[in-house]
Formats: structure tokens, sequence, C-alpha cells
């Protein structure tokens, strides 16, 4: 096999192992006695092709399911003789340069969500890329200041804190190409990583990559003195720190015998990082991210409601006004999109003719109506309103202000508080005739939501049977909300037949469709009435009283 270390060592000569700090703690691993020195290799990066070899069976199956594998090794490490694993020849590449400049607040509070933003050069190329929890990187172009539109995607985790350089990183990087007796089978790349404080390089090391994470390839270089590197080059540029639990930690387990305001806590914290974690994806445009955005605010702010008895009231219903004025904002588009989708289905079941003639005049008019009320939305989501409100949110789910109340057991305070919740819908119900106005509908279907996210919230303290009650009333939530949406597609028919460019058999369609929504309302209140009997009897069970 060629000699893996062709050419002279791409190390430039400021940066060889020779000159690297004296200090263990920012040394490289020297080599094994006994083993022979070889000149550095940096990272490899490798083509994500099936090894050409069969992999041997001994491999560890955590190893050989690693997409890459990353090892730490010593500053004057050489590649050693890799045929036993299959590899035929090994192509080194030009030596380049990557340099980047990590932007974060001063208290890192994008890495402790997960978020890493960089500022990145390379030999032939430059731009800024965003690292977010879910989905794939974001780039854009080089610019000297973070672009506006991440800014923006990162404003749920940095809030009101400004985003500045945390870290610099400059990779001296040989890619080194491994060649099977099939071809290519993937690459090392070969790094010599500087952290860099200013113009002084703080700390330096060494890994090597393995791309794919090749097991055979990873047997040999670990059995010459190549360690398996369990931080990334991120954690080691941030430090501890960046591992610190993030500004809204992660819910604990709460059981009966907990605190009341234990169970309250856990509730917050865990809707909070819904609605901060919704808003990356709602600015991303993610299926049913506005949906979910709602749902959290809507669970928090009824969650402040029920728990009223144990928090400070005042505290609290400030913030259940902004929880429902965000959750308003967002409504319309979302509102929008379920009308449309659901007439688009129940005009499809008319059919025809008919459904062509729906559909051109509520499909221009919805869609018109959507792209307002999302730009509207966005709009809301940068002002300096929501600004204050992310940093009144992450403050209430970290420390919310309880009472002396909520200093009792949750299985003593927390089945009362439900109770009412229920008591509440159950006196709305008996208001409600099968031929009566929709308002009293409207109202139930509201107090249905309130106790059902009651039952929800306490179920993984209480138990079983409280959840099947949480589980009973989602069927009523659902009911109702369906019985609330043939309404609003009546009342939307009924205004877009009136306008002066809908012809007389468009005008009769829409009428169709508005007679076909009116019969689902009458149905959904007929099940309502056969349905209430079974969650009176799952309320007894859950034995709130």
């Amino acid at each position: 096999m060629p000699d893996p270390s062709l050419g002279e060592d791409p190390t430039p000569p400021d940066t060889r192992a020779a000159d690297l700090p004296d200090d263990p703690a920012d040394e490289v691993m020297m080599p094994p006695e006994g083993l022979e020195v070889m000149p550095p290799v940096d990272v490899v990066s490798v083509d994500h092709a099936e090894p050409s070899v069969e992999p041997p069976q001994d491999y560890d199956s955590e190893e050989f399911a690693d997409p890459v594998r990353r090892l730490r090794v010593h500053g004057l490490f050489r590649l050693p003789d890799l045929s036993d694993a299959g590899v035929t020849d090994v192509q080194r590449g030009e030596p380049q340069t990557l340099e980047r400049t990590y932007f974060d607040t001063e208290d890192l509070r994008l890495a402790r969500w997960g978020v890493t933003l960089q500022r990145e050069t390379a030999a032939d190329e430059a731009g800024w890329v965003l690292h977010l929890p879910d989905g794939d990187p974001v780039c854009a172009a080089y610019s000297d200041e973070v672009p506006e539109h991440f800014l923006e995607l990162t404003l749920a985790f940095a809030r009101s804190a400004s985003l500045v350089p945390v870290a610099t990183v400059r990779t001296q990087r040989t890619a080194l190409t491994l060649a099977g007796a099939q071809g290519q089978i993937g690459q090392i790349l070969d790094d010599t990583v500087s952290l860099l404080d200013g113009d002084d390089i703080a700390a330096r090391f060494r890994e090597v990559e393995v791309r794919p994470a090749l097991p055979a390839v990873l047997r040999v270089l670990r059995s010459v003195g190549a360690v398996a590197e369990q931080q990334s080059t991120v954690d080691v540029a941030f430090g501890p720190l960046a591992h610190e639990p993030c500004d809204v930690p992660e819910p604990v387990d709460v059981d009966r015998a907990d605190s009341a305001g234990a169970a309250v806590t856990a509730h917050m914290r865990r809707h909070a990082r819904a609605l901060l974690l919704q808003d990356v994806r709602v600015r991303r445009d993610l299926p049913d991210s506005v949906h979910q955005m709602r749902v959290a605010a809507r669970r928090l702010r009824s969650g402040l409601k029920v728990f009223e008895p144990l928090l400070d009231y005042e505290w609290a219903e400030a913030l259940r006004t902004e929880l429902g004025w965000i959750a308003g904002e967002l409504g319309v588009s979302r509102d929008t999109e379920v009308l449309q989708a659901r007439i688009d289905e129940h005009a499809d079941e008319i059919g025809g003719e008919y459904a062509r003639m729906i559909r051109a005049v509520v499909d221009p008019a919805l869609n018109e109506q959507w792209r307002d009320a999302r730009e509207h939305a966005l709009s809301a989501m940068v002002g300096q309103r929501y600004r204050a409100f992310l940093d009144q949110l992450v403050d209430a789910a970290a420390r919310p202000m309880l009472n002396e109340a909520a200093n009792g057991t949750a299985e003593d305070v927390l089945p009362g508080l439900v109770d009412k919740a229920y008591r509440k819908l159950a006196k709305e119900v008996k208001l409600l005739e099968i031929n009566g106005p929709s308002e009293p509908w409207h109202e139930a279907r509201i107090r249905a939501k309130k106790a059902r996210y009651a039952a929800e919230a306490v179920a993984p303290v209480l138990g079983e049977d409280v959840k099947k009650f949480g589980k009973a009333l989602a069927q009523v939530t659902e009911l109702l909300g369906d019985h609330q949406d043939a309404w609003v597609a009546q009342n939307t028919l009924k205004v877009l037949a009136q306008r002066p460019e809908v012809d007389g058999m468009s005008g009769f369609s829409l009428g169709l469709l508005h007679q076909f929504e009116f019969e689902q309302e009458m149905f959904n209140r007929n099940d309502f009435v056969e349905l209430w009997p079974s969650i009176k009897h799952a309320h007894k069970k859950a034995q709130l009283t």
C-alpha cells in the first residue's frame, strides 16, 4: 500500500506538534511507548459509500451504527498501514484551513438549548450556518453581522440578549481518501484544531474523523493509540457552561406525595419548552407548527387558571393576558388553514361542478386571508411585546410565583382543582339545547377544553383513572370542536356568497355546502348527547371529589 504520508507534513510550521502548549490539559495525546511516530493527520471526511470489504464479525454494534466517528490522536501521529482493514490505497488531498467563529449570548443560551450559530471561512467559500434542534442546518451568505433571518430564528432562545462572538476555532485539515477493492470506501479527516483567544492560541489538539464509521479502520486506529473522542470541538471551545441546563429545564417527574407546587412547575416547564421550540418551527413554516404552538399557549393559559388558587393572582393574570395575546395572533392563520381544508373536503363530498364552483370562490379568498394572517403573526413575533413575553414566560417556567397553598401535597390539592373545572363544564352543559343557538355550545367547548387540560396536567401525578378521564374529555373537545368548525364554515360561506362577483350558480353551490355544514352541526349535537353519560361516569371513576 502506498505511504499515506504522501508529501510534506501538512501542518504549517507554526502549528507543529513540537510547538504545542506545554500544559497537559491543552496538549494532544503523546504516542504510547514503542509506537512508531508518523506525521500528523487531520480529521478525515469520507463519502457515505458502503465499504467494499466484509466488515469483521466482532465489531462493536454501536460503533458500526454511527455515521461518523472521531478519534483523538497525539501530535506526532502517523496513519498506520490499513491493508488489514480492506484499504488498498490512500490519497492525500491538499491541506485546507477552516476557521469558525461561534456566536451566542454571553451565558451561552443557544448552546444550552442545543443550538449552534457559526460563521465559517474556508479556502474557497464562506458563510453562516445555523444548527437548530429540529430540521436541517440553515445556511446564509457571508456577512460581518449575524443575518437578520438568523436573529429571528434564534429569538426564542436568545430572547432579549445580544448574540456576540464566543469562540473561534481554526482547523488545519487534510482529507485522506480511502480506496478498497471495489473503489472508494470513505475518508479520514486529519485535523489539527486550535482554539483561539484573539490572535493567540489558547489550546490545540489533533483528531481524526472516519466517515463513514468503518469498523475495521477504526479498530486499526485504536490499536495504535487513537482514543474515541467524547466531546465535540464545540464542546471543547465552549467549556462546561454549554452543558448546563437551558433556562427552561426539563420537567421532573412528580408523584402524589410531592407538593402541588411541584406539579404546577412541571406543567409550566413542559409547555413553555414546547412553545419555545415551536417558535422556530413556525418561523420555518413547518407542518402543524402553528397549531402546536397555539396548543402550548392554551395549555399554559388554562393551567394558570386551573392552578389559580396556588399562584400569585396578579402574576398569573399578567402571564395569561400575554399567552392569550400570542395565541390570538397565531389563531387567524391556523383557523384559516383548518377552515379551508374542511370546506375543500366537504365540497369534494358534494362533488361535480358544484365542488369546482365552491373552490373557485373559497380557495382564493382563504389563501389571501391565510397569507395576510401569517405575515401579521410573524410581524408580531419580532416585536418588543413578544420579546418581553418570552422573557416573562421563561422566568415563569423557571420560578413560578406560588403561594402557601401550593405547599400542600399533590394528592390533597390537585383533585379538587380538576373537579372544579369539570363542574363548570357540567353547569354549562345543562344550558345546551339541541335546536338552540350555537353560542352556548361554543361556551361548553371552552369549558371542556379547560377541564381536559386540567385533567391532563395532573394525570401523571394522580394516576390512570384521571388519565382516562382526560381522554374522555378529549372526545368531548374534538366533537365540540367539529361543531364549532361547522358553525364557522356556515358563516364564512354566507359572507362569501354575498360578494358581488359571485354569480347565481356559484351562490347556489355555496348554499348547498352551507346546508351540509348545518347538518354536520346538528349531528354533532346529537352525538354529544349520547357521549355525555360516559363523561359523567369517567368523572365519577376518577374520584376527584
